[in-house]
């Protein structure tokens, strides 16, 4: 690939609306799967592990930023951080404050080494496939950390689904603060925002088909996941993106 083109999207409102969908349709769509369909949460994992790979690569070996091949890769991550996150926390036994340790640690390496690496972590030097591929490994680490940090604020501290929501999206009202009104590094604040809008988007997810007698308002999980699903591909076709600069960019 030819270093200076970038292959993911400028960050602007419409970035961060269809990523909040994006990770909405994770939940539910994981949820499907697993819980509708039945198929558990080890086949779950392994068969959105394998999607997900496979939709990495083709990005990884595109020429340029494809908008569609670009956020149904996410939505590959958001859906794969379901299912892992509920595998590691419910099948492993490990718990929701163990799991998102865990994935917490697991995603400060893989920032850690990128940084080392490159001297930086900003997402507009994305323009090679050896910096793609510390991306991709950290978003996936930050999908799935979401997921578990939603579970562990809805459940463990007892805020339910709705509270979790509103808990996260107060934590993203303040990171966009940061932005307009400090001088925080953009980069860091890219990330926070990043991984803050995973939970916020599982905790809707989870309002939206969890049983009344948990908190949710139990829609159908397919017919959810194809409305935000018909939402994402709308709003790709209505709102075109492009690759471009990003906050923080060196």
């Amino acid at each position: 690939m030819q270093a200076g083109f970038s292959k993911v999207p400028e960050v602007t409102l419409v970035f961060w609306i269809i990523k909040i969908a994006a990770t909405t349709l994770g939940e539910t769509g994981g949820d499907t799967v697993t819980m509708t369909l039945d198929w558990g949460y080890l086949a779950g994992t392994a068969l959105f592990l394998m999607l997900l790979i496979a939709l990495v690569t083709a990005q990884i070996a595109a020429k340029r930023f494809h908008a569609f091949l670009y956020w149904t890769t996410i939505v590959a991550s958001t859906t794969f951080g379901t299912t892992m996150a509920d595998f590691a926390d419910r099948s492993l036994g490990i718990g929701y404050t163990g799991g998102s340790a865990s994935l917490l640690a697991c995603l400060m390496i893989v920032l850690g080494v990128w940084y080392r690496s490159a001297g930086t972590i900003s997402v507009d030097t994305v323009t090679t496939p050896r910096i793609e591929a510390f991306y991709w490994a950290a978003i996936t680490f930050s999908q799935t950390l979401g997921t578990a940090l939603g579970d562990w604020a809805a459940d463990t501290d007892q805020l339910g689904y709705g509270g979790g929501a509103l808990a996260f999206g107060g934590g993203l009202a303040i990171v966009v603060a940061l932005y307009y009104w400090t001088g925080i590094s953009r980069v860091l604040l890219f990330w926070a925002a990043f991984i803050l809008t995973r939970p916020l988007g599982a905790t809707v997810g989870d309002l939206l088909d969890k049983p009344v007698s948990d908190g949710g308002m139990a829609l159908s999980r397919p017919l959810a996941s194809g409305v935000i699903a018909v939402f994402i591909i709308l709003c790709i076709v209505a709102l075109p993106q492009r690759a471009g600069r990003h906050p923080g960019a060196a």
